[in-house]
């Protein structure tokens, strides 16, 4: 539903003026603060001529029933649909012009005469030209385009360009805080009277071309203009899903520096809602529920320009909201997992604004409303029967031999899997001593060490990428592979950073589909990877595929080769055909393209597609939950094993220590080596003493890091307990003994040092 405005596209009448935010009547400084009444009026000024009907706007704060605007279509995907699916690309074809549409007037002013303009006014004082400039310019969508539209009559109906002129655009706004209050006034009055317009039918480009430009402006960062922000995001958020790609591809040409700048006046906005410093400068959240739906609506247009644009214009965790962080999402959670993507608006919806601290959170606080369920219904039954209760019911209890702690565990996991999503105690035969989180940790670490060592055989390291891929010859029983992919689950929900190197696509393939499929038969992990996955696990081959790509000669004569591709198992070399007959289709410039895919499909996909199946199963045996569909492939890296981002001065303030002081000389010393070590020393300690060398997904905080004192001489080198991330540290005399033989013990640690 559209805002109903003045019955013409011309300016503002008398009556509406006299109705303006008094922002508008008198000084705005760049800072300026507006008044909770100027807002008030402005929603009056709005109302006024609005139809019936809106005292129904929810008042919760998550999930407000957005009614006056329509569903922004799904650029994001659809979280809720069993596939992830990629954006939609619209084809490039648009809607014709109107044959009532108004002819743009001519400006001929360039960046370069209103640069000059500005350094005339800055020096003389006299502002008007510059003021009329901002005045006509403001003044109605036609001279925004007018200004800055590279030919005024051109349509530029296409994604590739948007026909503005953004350095001026650029230009222009970045001498607009710098302006006198009273031009800074008349360009908000300019939007407001834009935003008043009725409109009728659908935008037409120059629309766009306007919101595109209206959006970029820097007034925002104050609280005094978020009543008109608020309306020019509802307004784009209400736009039609052909629009929404226009826009998004546009957003999409942006410096890197600006297209930053909107996505933080975006969620400065969304922040200030949330918490207002000052709740007496905006309206009650009764009265603008609609305000985060259409800020979160438009954020989404930027993820998306974000998504298809390679490499990304800012990384994928600039779009965290972390005051996001401190709210219970549980409640949003449950309304998503009710309503999906409907008329509710909930964050869940828009996954990519939350931190990976809350998604975590989401999936473990789910496993454990799944868990409490079960453990519910077997006392039931117990108390029914008349059963003695055993609260160990409550506990995924594994019982393992230490020389055979493959086997057992296998038989543990298999034997119990109905109780994968209860707390994890783990007990090795004949040691006395209750799991505290020590021996559950010493069983990740044993085991990930035993299952990737390169003699068992399950998967290959390969040095160039330095990773591990799964290894390809054929097996009979892939259940050592489901045991790999439940303890990643189990690592999950049990709080457990794992020292697993896999390439980011099998996260990808992890996530295809991000819920099981319920037909058995519906292929797993089949994800459509390219050459720049291959890239990060074989990076010659993909370099060679690379070069076969770009080939100018003549590919058919030059390299010999089919679609046919030959690979070593077990000492034997086997060959594939990698489409029906492929070892007589010859390879050509033609056909190229399709066979690298096919390549690439074949090494990735098909060649271990039952390893990767039962490796998929064992992990959503554990994780099973719609939560996986808020996760992108690098966030369950992250879950699974830790960030790789370090903050040595952070570990510091938060270490505990045993036997030593944080003042003792023997402590500051260490510090003082620890944060001169290069980077990889310090992950080389962390690694030592952790058993990873990342942090969890909390940060260091949750490494519960200590230091103890052993009375020992200090020939010995330091020792770690990586059950307990404990660093055990001998009292050295000097800095330079104990940076020798710190770097010593952190540089050789596999093998000796570990307990």
């Amino acid at each position: 539903m559209h805002v109903n405005m003045s019955e013409n596209n011309s300016p503002l009448d008398e009556r509406d003026r006299d109705k303006l935010p008094p922002i508008l009547n008198h000084s705005l400084d760049r800072g300026s603060k507006l008044p909770f009444s100027s807002c008030g009026s402005f929603i009056s000024t709005f109302n006024h001529k609005r139809e019936t009907g809106n005292h129904n706007l929810s008042t919760q704060l998550l999930v407000p029933a957005v009614r006056q605007v329509r569903e922004l279509p799904p650029i994001c995907p659809d979280v809720r649909q069993k596939q992830r699916i990629s954006i939609d690309i619209l084809p490039p074809e648009v809607k014709a012009r109107f044959a009532s549409d108004p002819i743009i007037p001519i400006r001929t002013k360039t960046a370069k005469e209103f640069q000059e303009d500005m350094e005339r006014a800055t020096v003389s004082g006299d502002w008007k030209q510059v003021h009329d400039f901002y005045l006509t310019t403001f003044g109605s969508f036609l001279e925004l385009n007018a200004a800055f539209k590279k030919e005024a009559n051109a349509p530029f109906n296409t994604i590739d360009d948007s026909g503005i002129n953004i350095k001026f655009v650029n230009a222009v706004y970045d001498s607009l805080l710098h302006t006198p209050p009273e031009t800074q006034k008349s360009v908000l009055k300019g939007i407001i009277n834009s935003l008043l317009r009725e409109w009728k039918g659908p935008r037409t480009k120059d629309d766009l071309r306007a919101y595109f430009i209206l959006v970029q402006n820097p007034q925002y960062t104050s609280t005094a203009t978020y009543v008109i922000y608020a309306h020019l995001l509802r307004q784009i958020a209400a736009l039609a899903e052909a629009d929404h790609h226009f826009l998004m591809h546009w957003f999409k040409k942006l410096s890197q520096k600006r297209f930053k700048q909107l996505v933080d006046r975006l969620q400065l906005f969304i922040t200030t809602r949330l918490f207002p410093a000052k709740p007496e400068e905006l309206p009650p959240m009764a009265k603008c529920s609609w305000w985060i739906p259409s800020a979160t609506k438009v954020l989404s247009l930027l993820n998306a320009a974000n998504s298809i644009s390679s490499p990304s214009i800012i990384p994928f965790a600039d779009f965290y909201n972390l005051t996001l962080d401190h709210i219970d999402f549980m409640e949003d959670y449950q309304t998503w997992q009710t309503h999906g993507n409907s008329n509710r608006f909930t964050f869940c919806q828009f996954p990519f604004i939350l931190s990976t601290v809350v998604k975590k959170a989401i999936i473990q606080r789910d496993s454990e409303q799944q868990m409490i369920s079960m453990a519910r219904q077997t006392l039931v039954d117990k108390v029914s029967r008349r059963q003695r209760v055993d609260m160990s019911l409550l506990f995924l209890n594994i019982k393992v031999r230490r020389l055979q702690l493959v086997s057992d565990s296998l038989d543990e996991l298999s034997r119990k899997r109905a109780d994968l999503k209860k707390k994890l105690k783990v007990t090795f035969v004949g040691e006395a001593g209750l799991d505290m989180g020590g021996l559950t940790k010493e069983w990740f670490l044993l085991l990930i060490r035993q299952i990737f060592h390169t003699d068992y055989g399950m998967f290959t390291y390969l040095k160039d990428s330095q990773c591990h891929w799964f290894s390809s010859w054929k097996c009979d029983n892939c259940s050592e592979f489901r045991l790999v992919g439940a303890l990643m689950g189990l690592a999950v929900y049990n709080s457990i950073t794992l020292d697993i190197r896999f390439p980011p696509c099998v996260y990808k393939k992890l996530l295809t589909p991000p819920i099981v499929p319920c037909d058995p038969d519906t292929p797993v992990g089949m994800a459509t990877l390219t050459l720049d996955d291959l890239q990060q696990i074989m990076p010659d081959l993909a370099h060679g595929l690379g070069e076969l790509l770009s080939y100018e000669g003549n590919v058919e004569e030059d390299f010999c080769s089919t679609f046919q591709v030959f690979q070593e198992e077990l000492g034997v070399v086997k060959s594939y055909n990698l489409k029906p007959g492929g070892d007589k289709i010859p390879v050509t410039n033609l056909n190229r393209k399709e066979y690298v895919q096919l390549y690439i499909d074949f090494l990735l996909n098909k060649s271990i597609y039952r390893q990767f199946a039962a490796f998929y199963h064992g992990f959503h045996s554990v994780c099973a939950s719609n939560a996986l569909m808020l996760l992108r492939p690098e966030e369950v890296e992250i879950l699974v094993c830790g960030s790789p981002n370090l903050d040595m001065s952070c570990l510091q303030r938060l270490a505990q220590y045993e036997g030593y002081s944080k003042t003792d000389p023997t402590i500051r010393a260490f510090w003082d080596v620890v944060l001169a070590f290069p980077l990889e020393l310090q992950k080389r300690l962390l690694h030592f003493t952790t058993g990873s060398d990342r942090v969890p997904v909390g940060g260091m905080v949750d490494l519960n890091f200590k230091i103890s004192k052993i009375d020992v001489s200090t020939d010995w080198l330091p020792v770690s307990h990586t059950c307990f991330n404990q660093l055990c540290l001998p009292p050295y005399k000097s800095k330079k003994e104990l940076r020798q033989k710190l770097t010593i013990a952190i540089s050789n640690a596999e093998g000796f040092g570990l307990e």
